[in-house]
């Protein structure tokens, strides 16, 4: 039976209101379900291999000043936490098949839901160009090592080999989802293991060069450095923080992946090998890199890029390119295009699926992109971008306590695609006013993060602060 087929099969047990259902918001059925903690390992993997990821990672053993074990041992905790949260909201999506928007209309309402998923989208779009251009620029590292220059700025402020570097990644990643999710699963499948591979490659290469002076450089490094003034204690918790921040993007939309996924168990252990275990691997990666960065040049280097400008290789660039291409490429699509694919489609059903959201991303990530280097990153919209991704954080909250706390771990699945006015979950209008009232202070606080300067300390932890705060507000409402 095809994938249609059954999602036809399965559907006809639901009140298919137009305005709610397609077939990629329809429950998948269960025997179409073939995720095993393989696949979301490589979520993982590729979540954490990105340029920003490696260097995130390096940073935080040379700029904290903290012993090497006590950073490790945060970015372990981090790692936990994260899967704790990722568990909780992935497990009735393991159970029902339904992707986030879908799972947010029991809380916020059929309607009510419209409005986290439309900013999810938002953000994710927004970072989806972004990181776009810079998977356009690994390639084009690749090609000015070929061709030898790079040439002058022609328009917007990139040279020609950037506008074919920036084309052709749009292109690539615009035929991963329109031949669907499957043969984005085997790119990511195929993504983490080969930035693994290389990875582990340049770090032996790089401990055969140095020998033993890699060991004097971690131990150093161990001992603890860097220019951070506050108490070991502030450290190991701006870690932590820190570290669940990087993630917080992707929390929230994991139904959108644990859906496929065959069970619990197998949720339950891709995310314990691709979280902690992962995080830990990777860092410990990470951290060989750059002591060998020390020993060779006298500084620790955490950009993988200037690394690589400095080696002076032309087949190590070539290859550093390709790697750095797949590892963003992955991070873009499991961050930023499978969440607004389903949440662009949970705005209009009757008219977006899947392809038609990926349509509307890429296009937005073509304009995002082309105009990054000339106009967005010169005018401060990162500070919005960043208050809508705070926003988001109680609805977490709010979805986690009203399945387990107030739903007691039921759901009627066909009223989550209902705009009957006497469905269980229309509420008032379409709307949870529980969960709204809920919503506003939490949001308040956490948009408060990102702009007053005394909270700044707290911005690593201003997403669990918010999403706790939110579960606490719609406890205490519901239950009365």
């Amino acid at each position: 039976m095809s994938h249609r087929d059954a999602m036809r099969d399965a559907s006809t047990q639901i009140h298919k209101d137009p305005s709610l259902y397609n077939e990629d918001l329809a429950p998948t059925p269960s025997g179409e379900r073939d995720w095993g903690w393989f696949e979301l390992l490589n979520v993982w993997a590729n979540d954490v291999q990105s340029l920003f990821g490696y260097t995130l990672a390096a940073s935080l053993f040379v700029t904290y000043g903290l012993n090497g074990w006590a950073v490790f041992a945060g970015i372990v905790l981090a790692g936990f936490v994260v899967m704790g949260l990722v568990n909780l909201i992935g497990k009735p999506s393991v159970e029902h098949g339904i992707p986030f928007p879908v799972m947010a209309r029991a809380s916020m309402g059929v309607r009510g839901a419209n409005f986290p998923a439309m900013i999810r989208a938002v953000v994710a779009i927004f970072w989806f160009g972004v990181q776009t251009y810079f998977a356009s620029t690994a390639l084009a590292l690749a090609l000015i090592a070929l061709i030898g220059s790079n040439g002058p700025s022609v328009f917007l402020g990139f040279s020609s080999i950037q506008w074919i570097a920036f084309l052709a990644v749009w292109a690539f990643q615009i035929t991963l989802f329109w031949n669907g999710i499957d043969l984005i699963v085997n790119f990511l499948n195929f993504a983490g293991p080969f930035v693994y591979v290389v990875m582990v490659t340049l770090a032996v290469t790089i401990w055969i060069e140095v020998g033993n002076d890699l060991w004097l450089e971690l131990g150093t490094i161990f001992r603890g450095t860097g220019n951070y003034h506050g108490s070991s204690l502030g450290a190991f918790v701006a870690i932590v923080g820190t570290m669940i921040a990087y993630f917080s993007a992707v929390i929230i939309n994991f139904g959108d992946f644990s859906r496929f996924v065959r069970s619990e168990h197998e949720m339950r252990k891709g995310n314990l090998l691709g979280l902690p275990i992962n995080i830990a691997f990777f860092s410990l990666i990470a951290l060989i890199v750059t002591a060998g960065t020390v020993a060779l040049w006298g500084e620790p280097m955490t950009n993988p890029t200037d690394i690589v400008a400095r080696i002076d290789s032309l087949p190590l660039t070539i290859l550093a390119a390709i790697t750095f291409f797949a590892a963003t490429v992955g991070i873009n699509l499991v961050a930023n295009f499978i969440p607004p694919a389903y949440d662009l489609a949970n705005l209009m059903p009757s008219r977006i699926n899947f392809r038609v959201a990926g349509i509307i991303t890429s296009a937005c990530a073509l304009v995002i992109g082309g105009l990054w280097v000339s106009t967005i990153s010169q005018i401060g919209i990162l500070g919005l971008v960043n208050t809508l991704g705070a926003v988001l954080a109680p609805v977490y909250g709010i979805i986690v306590v009203d399945y387990y706390l107030v739903k007691f771990g039921k759901l009627d699945v066909d009223q989550l695609f209902s705009a009957a006015c006497d469905g269980e979950y229309f509420y008032t209008n379409g709307w949870n006013i529980a969960a709204i009232v809920s919503f506003v202070l939490p949001a308040t606080f956490s948009v408060l993060t990102v702009w007053v300067p005394m909270l700044n300390a707290l911005s690593g932890f201003a997403w669990v602060i918010g999403a706790g705060f939110g579960g606490v507000f719609y406890w205490a409402i519901a239950k009365r």
